[in-house]
């Protein structure tokens, strides 16, 4: 595996500002792998996102805006994700930061990314096929698409 050199030897640049968008499961754990490899931790700063997605089937009428109680249930769990992600990457040396937002996936990764001024957003994907890609989209797929800076789809071998 190659490693990137940012910014180019011998000129004085700014940290690279990447965004690594994570869930909790091996698509994201293999993300941060190719982050930690593929980087050197004294030239990339890292922001680390979690989205948490409310869970909607059919919205009744009466119900406002924002109000998804299953999502107190989540915010914890996201929030340790994101710290125990942020700790790895810290103790390789990386200068980190983290986030955990609620809304669509989607929306969220590429806001974060806009008003962060990432460089890079790095995150893994499922892999779906079919219905399940139909029915639920892809998010690295959407991100790719419409990024205003490089993205970085980290795929598991099947």
């Amino acid at each position: 595996m190659a490693v990137a050199v940012w910014p180019v030897p011998g000129t004085r640049q700014e940290l690279m500002k990447t965004l690594l968008a994570i869930d909790d499961s091996k698509f994201s754990e293999a993300a941060e792998k190719a982050l930690s490899g593929q980087f050197r931790p004294e030239d990339t700063e890292v922001r680390v996102l979690h989205v948490v997605e409310p869970i909607v089937v059919l919205e009744p009428p009466q119900m406002s805006p924002g109000y998804y109680p299953e999502l107190e249930d989540q915010l914890p769990r996201a929030r340790e994700v994101v710290d125990r992600v942020a700790k790895t990457l810290s103790a390789a040396g990386f200068r980190v930061t983290t986030s955990v937002k609620t809304g669509d996936a989607r929306s969220v990764i590429l806001e974060e990314a806009a008003e962060w001024h990432a460089d890079l957003i790095i995150l893994g994907s499922h892999g779906r096929k079919g219905l399940g890609r139909f029915f639920l989209g892809s998010v690295s797929e959407a991100v790719a698409r419409h990024a205003r800076c490089s993205v970085q789809i980290v795929r598991i071998p099947a």
